[in-house]
């Protein structure tokens, strides 16, 4: 019986050895290409030898983990770096899963850090070669500048009509990670024509290689294009509306009525200065020492406000003050009627597209190559951990095992010094609360102290309100001592307007004065600069 049982036991081990086995091989059957770059990159992947690229790669750390990866290590920089695959993954072929992790270590504020997977070489390019125009299928990844911030999905796509290869960026792209922690980028190619884009294992993005809503330019193109031979025929009127040409300007409408005109109801202000200028040579100024009247012309003592206009309404020629014209009425126009000739708006007849087809399923070109070929303003930039698998399932065991691990421990590493910032926050707040309830014991607050104190214990409720409660208390603080200090003197009245104060002025008049005004005084100055060019005045002494 005992030994029936021993039997029994090492079936189910051999059993149980040749499953884990065999399912080791299945797993390792899907992973089409996997880079951990734990050993050093020399001689596997390949710097391009193009001048412009001079950026340099470097194996490198990722910041806090023993994990290495390949590092950008160098800012404003082009780089370009090319690693070949053992063998070329067919994109036909069931589902392709495309993944990778990059850390932004300092950030990204413009630059890309995208993968380009490539076409076998017979399409043109060679590893040392390897640059922008390097052809490939298919570019994913970030990419971050001024108003671009997505994680690109760029399919390059072969017309079978045109033979041309085109461009068809994904529509509405997720955006970039704003932090500076590791994240994984994931692409899953269907045989059902989707493609689902995941950020950190979440999806973010679902579309369809075949749907022009997805695409753009859409992978079918149009049935229909308009004819380029096509033209407007001479005679085709798109006004919707024309001036009516029976209509005749009434007798009474003057087109010469100026739109203002003076205010003959105005008086001059009593006590008017006429005769005084309201500018004056500075008595007080003084010919400076340096001054050669031979290279720097007539001396003028610098001009400073008339006080004799202080206490007047004005002084210098008083002129009246513009209004609104009642008669003004402008430019006559006819009014507009509908046209009777009018044909809508012209657009060339359509006509088959000579390079529409159908397709049931993307053409999809092989993968031969990954290759990293970015320009980019900050370095740091860390890839690790690229994979090429053909189910989804491989891609998320790598997640969970390569990548998880690290960003959990980032972020704990980021929110304890958020932590420690916030605690640096609070006893700054402590610093500044001490303070103003000093500054609220003040003796000359008097009867605003309660104010100050209720605004001081709310704020403490509400810490974030204290560089508004900082401002507000300063502000109340200093309003009462100015008025302590000034508090006994009467504030001086405004000028009068150079019109009688009954008068009112619509907007447009004070405006037309006050340019008119503006233009004598310019007019003055030229005239005064032409008849002394080499006059100078120094208004500071």
């Amino acid at each position: 019986m005992e030994e029936s049982k021993r039997k029994i036991f090492a079936q189910y081990a051999v059993l149980l050895l040749a499953c884990c086995f065999f399912s080791q091989l299945y797993a390792s059957s899907d992973v089409k290409f996997y880079e951990s770059f734990d050993e050093a990159f020399d001689g596997k992947w390949i710097v391009s030898e193009k001048e412009e690229y001079s950026g340099v790669w470097k194996h490198a750390k990722s910041e806090g983990h023993d994990d290495y990866g390949l590092l950008v290590s160098e800012k404003a920089r082009k780089y370009a770096i090319v690693k070949e695959l053992d063998n070329v993954v067919d994109l036909k072929d069931g589902t392709v899963v495309l993944q990778y992790e990059v850390r932004l270590q300092e950030g990204l504020e413009c630059g890309g850090a995208y993968l380009k997977y490539l076409r076998p070489q017979e399409a043109g390019w060679t590893a040392k070669g390897f640059d922008n125009a390097s052809p490939y299928t298919v570019m994913f990844g970030p990419d971050k500048c001024g108003a671009t911030n997505k994680v690109h999905f760029i399919l390059k796509h072969k017309n079978p009509k045109s033979g041309e290869f085109i461009e068809h960026h994904l529509k509405f792209p997720p955006s970039v990670p704003s932090d500076k922690l590791t994240h994984v980028y994931t692409a899953v190619l269907k045989p059902d024509n989707e493609v689902l884009i995941f950020v950190d294992g979440e999806e973010k993005k679902k579309a369809n290689f075949l749907s022009a809503d997805d695409f753009e330019p859409p992978l079918i193109p149009a049935e229909t294009i308009p004819d380029p031979e096509d033209k407007k025929p001479e005679d085709w009127d798109e006004r919707a509306k024309i001036p009516d040409p029976d209509a005749k300007k009434p007798d009474d409408w003057d087109e010469d009525a100026p739109m203002e005109i003076e205010d003959e109801e105005a008086e001059k202000p009593e006590g008017w200065l006429d005769d005084e200028p309201e500018e004056i040579d500075n008595p007080e100024a003084t010919k400076p020492e340096d001054w050669d009247d031979e290279e720097d012309g007539l001396w003028e003592a610098p001009k400073t406000d008339n006080p004799k206009c202080e206490e007047a309404p004005g002084c210098g020629e008083w002129k009246r003050p513009m209004k609104r014209n009642p008669a003004y009425k402008g430019k006559w126009h006819a009014p507009l009627i509908d046209n009777p000739n009018y044909k809508g708006i012209w657009k060339p007849r359509d006509i088959p597209n000579p390079d529409y087809f159908e397709l049931d399923k993307p053409n999809f070109e092989p993968i031969a190559a990954i290759g990293i070929e970015i320009w980019t303003m900050q370095d740091g930039i860390l890839f690790d951990n690229i994979l090429i698998a053909s189910d989804e399932k491989v891609a998320e065991s790598y997640r969970k095992t390569a990548w998880k691990p690290k960003f959990d421990v980032e972020k704990e590493k980021q929110k304890a010094e958020e932590t420690a910032e916030s605690g640096g926050l609070k006893r700054y707040q402590k610093v500044v609360f001490d303070l103003l309830y000093k500054v609220a014991d003040v003796p000359f607050l008097g009867e605003h102290k309660a104010k100050v104190l209720d605004l001081l214990e709310k704020a403490e409720a509400q810490p974030n309100l204290t560089v508004s409660v900082v401002i507000s208390v300063v502000v109340v603080f200093f309003s009462i001592l100015l008025k302590l200090i000034f508090g006994g003197k009467k504030q001086p009245q405004p000028k009068p307007a150079r019109a009688s104060a009954e008068t009112e002025k619509t907007d447009a008049a004070e405006t037309s004065t006050s340019n008119s005004q503006a233009t004598e005084e310019k007019e003055e100055q030229s005239e005064d600069a032409a008849a002394a060019p080499r006059r100078r005045t120094r208004r500071d002494n």
